[in-house]
């Protein structure tokens, strides 16, 4: 019994929090003593979700409500809102960007939870978690109804047989109407081709933000405990599949102490510390390795396990390396892969280029080629919708992703490192289909008042959008287009400008269609700077009359940096740096006081938008301008009189 000691003491002690840890080690141990084999975990008492929903629609809320729900923190604790926001650029954006593991216990039962993003450009974190979950969560706003990224992760879920439970979110709003976005909610389910059994989903409705959860809108409670129950009722166990260790990483995670770990669902088999495993590359090449370390996730953190893990059971393992997402770690005998992840193409591409401009390396710690090749190679590892290919220059880089906002958290991010690069106009990706040029096509639903539906419907025509519905829901109006991806770009800001901010975008991936014709583009011009050195008051407040500025009075400027936006359609070269003549003479008028107009300060994704095929964004840590490829004047107009 001196085995059974060794273990009971340090549970005694308290040194063994997890009752999970508890459990198993008490069963092996004894059946060690007593020579008998053992019953393991029961797959009964584990659930995998995933929680998907159209962005800002309160996922990552509910999971806040669920970890207060089952007491996860002290009751003195702040932890503060949003808790799985980690990362400062969805903190400051209100957004999703990274899916997050985490799990809670309740009755006895060990839930795994997976938050998903919300946007559309970070679709491919849906599509390589959704793997690893046995139901999906879909979280829908008891006023807004299906957005288009609600049908975009839905049949994702779907086409995977995922068991689905419909949550109808923030029914505290005014003017909502739960039972029509139930409704609507079968209606799109049967119009994506759901099984019978997915058409009999449960539905929970409630307010994440106000803690509750019930089965009736009009019948509040007092916590989301009904929906956990639901969790239970409805999402299967993991089934105990015959055959050896299979498990595809979908996931990845870094410590700076020791390196990359692999996260994902085990299929089937089982695994535990110090194991011999092979590792089953997407290219079906196999390499030896071991586990080193085998880790569990418990709360919100990750718990390191020496017994054995079981199928159905979601583990991080430290061990294999150079692994990528979609590889499979498998037995060490004998290795079978899986399918590879299956993620949807990317539809517009960018340039990345080293920053050569006279500003260049004053303001970034990384600025060579060999630094951005390194960061973009590396960010492909984790970021499956992202590709990344090398240009004839070996400081040029073509970027593939999924739309502006997914390379545009790449730039931010890489900035925020230190990094200093340059960006090229976004540029849509075109297919030959049957011997004809077609081009993305985005399905995009606009929420307006109704005075201003007009407005919007004129902009989006423009952009060669059609408009194929039209609903009126109480004093707003829902337009929903088909619009060429290209005509996407740089339309937000018009529509916001036109509908006084009222307007509600969103939009996703349709379908790849015959090419629509040419776009207008930007009518006006740019006003481009003559010297590098301080922009003067003087001298602005005596160019106004030209146009509207990007800078302020004693910013350092450059020759040939776009500075402002022409009233004409052509560029004019200004020289904001003259200064006022000084002399002992004086005249009426002469020392009028200067007035200058607030400048126009683009955002990351505004200047990306905005910018023409002749010009660059220019990235650094602390500023984002504007410039032309070509500075100098003289060259520009040989280039113009070349084309």
């Amino acid at each position: 019994m001196n085995e059974a000691a060794s273990f009971f003491l340090p549970c005694l002690t308290g040194r063994v929090f997890s009752l999970n840890v508890f459990r198993v080690e008490f069963c092996r141990t004894f059946a060690n003593y007593f020579n008998k084999p053992i019953q393991f975990i029961n797959m009964q008492e584990i659930r995998n979700i995933a929680i998907i929903a159209h962005v800002d629609h309160g996922k990552t809320t509910l999971v806040d409500r669920i970890l207060h729900q089952v007491h996860m923190f002290r009751d003195n604790q702040d932890v503060g809102d949003l808790i799985l926001d980690s990362n400062d650029l969805e903190r400051e954006r209100g957004i999703t960007i990274l899916s997050k593991n985490v799990s809670v216990r309740y009755k006895g039962i060990k839930i795994n939870i997976i938050d998903t993003p919300g946007h559309s450009d970070f679709g491919g974190e849906v599509e390589r978690v959704l793997n690893m979950a046995d139901g999906v969560l879909i979280l829908v706003d008891a006023f807004e109804g299906p957005m288009p990224q609600t049908r975009f992760v839905l049949q994702k879920a779907l086409e995977l047989g995922k068991k689905p439970i419909v949550v109808i979110n923030k029914v505290d709003k005014p003017n909502c109407s739960p039972d029509e976005v139930h409704e609507a909610m079968f209606d799109l389910m049967f119009s994506l081709d759901a099984s019978e059994d997915q058409l009999n989903f449960p539905t929970v409705y409630g307010s994440s933000k106000q803690g509750w959860m019930s089965g009736d809108w009009r019948n509040e409670t007092t916590d989301v405990s009904y929906l956990l129950d639901q969790i239970i009722e409805h999402i299967p166990a993991p089934q105990q599949l015959p055959g050896t260790l299979q498990m595809q990483i979908s996931s990845l995670d870094y410590s700076s102490y020791v390196g990359r770990i692999a996260v994902g669902r085990i299929t089937r088999g089982s695994v535990k510390a110090g194991m011999p495993i092979c590792l089953v590359k997407n290219d079906r090449t196999v390499i030896k390795s071991v586990v080193k370390e085998l880790y569990l996730f418990e709360g919100l953190s990750k718990e390191k396990v020496k017994y054995e893990v079981f199928a159905g059971e979601i583990c991080a393992i430290l061990g294999p390396e150079n692994f990528d997402i979609g590889d499979t770690i498998a037995d060490f005998e004998n290795p079978e892969g899986m399918s590879p992840i299956s993620v949807d193409e990317p539809t517009m591409s960018m340039l990345f280029t080293i920053n050569n401009s006279p500003f260049a390396g004053k303001e970034g710690t990384f600025v060579t080629s060999r630094h951005i090749r390194e960061r973009l190679f590396k960010e492909t590892e984790k970021n499956l919708a992202l590709k990344v290919e090398e240009m004839d220059s070996p400081d040029r880089f073509q970027v593939f992703g999924r739309g502006i906002l997914h390379l545009a958290i790449l730039v931010e991010t890489m900035r925020r490192e230190g990094y200093e690069f340059q960006l090229g106009q976004p540029q849509i990706l075109t297919k030959e289909i049957d011997g004809q040029k077609c081009e993305p096509v985005e399905l995009l639903k606009v929420q307006v008042p109704e005075a201003f539906a007009g407005k919007v419907i004129e902009l989006v025509s423009r952009r060669k959008g059609d408009m194929t519905h039209m609903e009126h829901k109480r004093e707003r109006v829902i337009l929903e287009f088909d619009i060429p991806a290209r005509g996407l770009i740089g339309l937000r800001n018009p529509v916001l400008t036109a509908t006084e901010g009222e307007a509600v975008m969103a939009h996703r991936f349709k379908a790849y269609q015959p090419w629509k014709g040419d776009l207008p583009g930007r009518n006006n011009g740019s006003l481009i700077s003559m010297y590098t050195g301080l922009a003067i008051t003087y001298a602005i407040d005596k160019l106004q009359d030209r146009g509207k500025f990007f800078i302020e009075p004693f910013e350092d400027v450059y020759n040939g940096q776009v500075i402002g936006e022409s009233t004409r359609s052509d560029d004019i070269v200004i020289n904001v740096n003259k200064t006022k003549k000084l002399s002992n003479v004086r005249a009426s008028g002469s020392d009028d006081k200067a007035v200058i107009y607030p400048a126009t300060k683009f955002s990351l994704e505004e200047a990306m938008e905005y910018i023409k095929g002749d010009e660059y964004v220019e990235v650094t840590p602390k500023s984002i301008r504007l410039r032309k490829i070509l500075l100098d004047e003289i060259d520009r107009k040989r280039s113009s009189k070349q084309l």
